[in-house]
């Protein structure tokens, strides 16, 4: 199998997947989207023999353009451009969930600081308003009261890019310290773990302690419905504990799996590799009968 890492740094995620493909003797070309062109009318020179591409990129932008030039080109990437547009946008990743009927807490849309207070009124405080494209935990605020949210939304509008214009508020969903980060391939769980910290953001990147987690029905049937209803592929599908049962509140597309591999006894990479190997396969067997 030859295999495109398409980066922008490697971090531990991808010496983790670039030592198991070598492992298995699999050819690996590194594509470097900062110092790659893409051609609108044919493929790179660089991009010959490719069997699968997997799509490692940590700009937002860089990974839905450089999708879009591999399936133009007739190239399998992993995750689809379709998949990465719908996980990038979190109104999108939102509807995406709700039309699929995937239980996700309820969220409004504004597009301007005088209907985002309306909507912030009506869920009462707190509640959260987040960034329509992040990651990281990063620029989401807990809003606990009224000056604080005019404040938020004041700050909001004077910035420049016209994604801090479109206002998405959802309910503060009271979890028991803790979320759950699933890894998933087409649906099929990988592995997963807890994210418990006293801050009400619980992710790995904000140093939540980390540990594994087993998986019960019910949240096994919600990351394969969740992962179906973005389009499936190699998913981090994010859910929080609601008394009994749960709610899933995020899935994204590419997601980081280190500290997933340091709380569970699973080789994630591997298992990674196994599915590549997999989807490689199947595109081939569909390319010969297609021919």
């Amino acid at each position: 199998m030859h295999v495109g890492l398409l980066y922008s740094r490697i971090r531990k995620d991808e010496k983790l997947l670039l030592t198991e493909l070598r492992e298995r003797d699999h050819e690996v070309t590194k594509i470097d989207v900062r110092k790659q062109t893409f051609d609108i009318a044919a493929a790179p020179a660089a991009f010959d023999g490719l069997d699968i591409v997997v799509d490692r990129c940590l700009a937002t932008s860089r990974s839905l353009y450089a999708t879009q030039f591999f399936e133009a080109y007739g190239i399998p990437v992993v995750n689809s451009h379709e998949t990465a547009a719908i996980c990038a946008d979190k109104v999108q990743n939102s509807l995406a969930l709700e039309k699929a009927g995937v239980p996700t807490p309820a969220t409004k849309v504004a597009f301007t600081k005088e209907t985002a207070m309306d909507a912030i009124e009506e869920f009462g405080y707190p509640c959260v308003l987040k960034p329509v494209v992040g990651s990281w935990g990063r620029l989401m605020a807990k809003i606990d009261s009224e000056s604080a949210a005019e404040a938020i939304l004041e700050h909001k509008a004077t910035l420049g890019h016209y994604e801090h214009k479109v206002f998405y508020v959802q309910e503060f969903v009271e979890k028991p310290g803790r979320d759950i980060r699933v890894l998933a391939t087409d649906g099929e769980p990988i592995a997963a773990m807890v994210r418990s910290s006293d801050h009400w953001i619980t992710n790995a990147a904000k140093g939540a302690e980390t540990d594994v987690f087993d998986l019960d029905d019910e949240a096994m049937a919600l990351v394969r419905k969740a992962s179906d209803a973005v389009g499936g592929g190699l998913l981090g599908i994010d859910l929080m504990e609601i008394g009994d049962s749960y709610t899933v509140h995020e899935v994204n597309h590419t997601v980081e799996f280190k500290a997933l591999d340091d709380a569970v006894e699973t080789d994630v990479a591997a298992t990674v590799v196994d599915w590549l190997e997999g989807k490689a396969d199947a595109a081939a067997d569909e390319l010969e009968v297609t021919a």
